[in-house]
């Protein structure tokens, strides 16, 4: 059954991090954010929602990337049970899909509670304040890939994020796989 997060919360302020990334470096927020702002997007592996977007995801990325907007994949599913979302799968994940933008391990999925994160892909778009602008979708997509005319929707709020600071008041709810939490 597909996990649905919930609606903007605008102004929420974006939780610190310091995750190890595919690269072997660790990365904060402030290093990942642009000056204009950032998305901190919960993704992983296997889930058919990332994978119908991931081949698209460069270039949205790219697109942020040249209005000074960040952005930073985050992992955080339960590589134990889920292995297929392993630290070292998610390297060939990411090469597969050519992702050129820091991929990091949530290993202990505290990064992932402190967003609130639901499902993957689940996007937080901040401005350049770090405040919260915009929980949605990247497009129109679920398990399919949606047409490759479909609205960019992550990219044109955030682009009037960073022309704005302010985020879109519509916003579309991300739709995936619930994110796969550790037993406690």
């Amino acid at each position: 059954m597909a996990a649905v997060p919930p609606v903007c919360e605008f102004g929420w302020p974006a939780p610190d991090f310091a995750l190890p990334s595919i690269t072997g470096v660790t990365q904060s927020y402030q290093q990942v954010a642009g000056p204009k702002g950032c998305v901190v997007a919960f993704i992983c592996n296997h889930c058919p929602y990332v994978v119908a977007i991931a081949r698209r995801l460069p270039s949205h990325v790219q697109a942020l990337k040249e209005r000074g907007v960040g952005f930073a994949a985050v992992n955080a599913n339960d590589a134990k049970s889920y292995p297929q979302d392993s630290f070292e799968n998610m390297a060939k994940f990411a090469q597969q899909f050519g992702f050129d933008f820091p991929y990091l391990y949530d290993e202990s999925q505290a990064v992932a509670r402190a967003y609130g994160a639901v499902c993957t892909p689940d996007f937080f778009g901040f401005n350049a304040d770090g405040s919260l602008q915009y929980r949605g979708r990247l497009v129109a997509s679920r398990r399919d890939p949606a047409p490759e005319d479909a609205e960019r929707e992550l990219v044109n709020a955030m682009l009037q994020v960073a022309d704005s600071g302010r985020g879109p008041e519509k916003q579309n709810p991300s739709m995936g796989c619930s994110i796969k939490w550790k037993e406690i």
